[in-house]
């Protein structure tokens, strides 16, 4: 088993820039990647971005050039940049770990979620 502890969620006007964080702790060897997917409300989960234990990287195109997400590896954490923010960006951010191989990405553990809110 994998747990995922997510912090860094809360309230920005638009514009403004929050970092998102995710520590991985259990069976660390049984995942290759890490990820992020939010849900808005009344929307349906979607990936945000992902990146691998080397530090490949895959991104939404509605984020791609304001979110940038990184990993450190000797800490078994991964975060999630967050420029430029728009009020289209408010949902609960979820941490995910798993194991990408290409384009197939298998999610095999979730955070509890954190919420970001940008105002306009």
């Amino acid at each position: 088993q994998v747990q995922l502890v997510e912090s860094g969620g809360g309230l920005v006007q638009a514009g403004g820039s929050l970092r998102l964080s995710c520590a991985a702790s259990g069976s660390i060897f049984s995942i290759n990647a890490m990820g992020w997917h939010r849900q808005a409300p009344g929307k349906q989960r979607e990936l945000v971005a992902t990146i691998t234990r080397g530090a490949s990287t895959n991104y939404n195109s509605a984020v791609k050039g304001r979110f940038t997400i990184s990993r450190d590896n000797a800490k078994n954490t991964v975060y999630l940049q967050m420029d430029s923010l728009e009020p289209e960006d408010t949902a609960v951010y979820y941490c995910t770990a798993g194991r990408q191989s290409g384009s197939i990405w298998i999610i095999d553990y979730w955070g509890q979620g954190t919420q970001v809110t940008v105002s306009s």
